[in-house]
């Protein structure tokens, strides 16, 4: 058992799940960006719609959107630090069918017009689950460097992507794969022990039968 697991994260804010786990979710949801967001709809589900704001849920998803740490002491300012950067964000309600109570969808655009979609639970002592990207189904934690490869239905795929990996020096850690139909669209979700290099993901994205690839990179530099 960790320490956290008994006194919770280092955190500003009155609750892990509710406060450190929202922060993290923004925080991940902006790596997976892969560049500052320019406008956020945040739809809240469950105890996070119905307690968020009292627990400045609402605020701390906009800090970790924003890429502050969940004990950075600029939490409570968010909504004035966004403003300043000129990053939009908007509230909203959703009904997630089967989705934990602590659960939130992020709907965002980046500088560029990338875009991205995420559904996360926050699971308790600041921990946190990513359930859906773009629609498809996930499953990681965001504690590990994580590639999301999203490819065709097709042969090969598979052995493609751990190639690469295996010769830019990267170990699997987990691998989960999953479908939508048979022939159709499928996503892998890779957890790794090494930051993937820059060049790895350029190639992956240019490997025939792959259609995109998101990663979390956690380097700090």
């Amino acid at each position: 058992m960790n320490i956290l697991d008994i006194i919770g994260p280092v955190m500003v804010g009155p609750s892990s799940s509710h406060t450190a786990g929202a922060a993290r979710i923004g925080q991940i949801t902006g790596k997976l960006l892969g560049e500052p967001v320019k406008t956020a709809k945040i739809l809240l589900h469950g105890s996070f719609l119905a307690t968020g704001k009292g627990h400045g849920t609402d605020k701390a998803l906009v800090a970790g959107l924003l890429g502050l740490s969940v004990d950075d002491r600029r939490i409570p300012e968010s909504f004035e630090l966004a403003k300043e950067r000129g990053m939009e964000f908007e509230f909203g309600s959703i009904s997630l069918q089967g989705a934990h109570p602590n659960s939130v969808k992020l709907e965002v655009t980046g500088v560029s017009g990338r875009r991205l979609e995420v559904i996360a639970a926050s699971v308790g002592g600041g921990r946190v689950h990513i359930c859906e990207i773009d629609g498809l189904r996930a499953d990681f934690t965001g504690e590990a460097p994580t590639l999301v490869v999203y490819n065709q239905d097709k042969p090969g795929c598979v052995v493609r992507v751990s190639l690469k990996l295996g010769l830019a020096g990267v170990n699997i850690a987990t691998m989960q794969v999953y479908r939508d139909e048979r022939g159709g669209h499928a996503v892998m979700v890779i957890e790794v022990d090494q930051e993937v290099p820059a060049d790895c993901i350029a190639d992956l994205e240019r490997e025939s039968g792959i259609e995109k690839v998101t990663y979390l990179c956690l380097d700090e530099r």
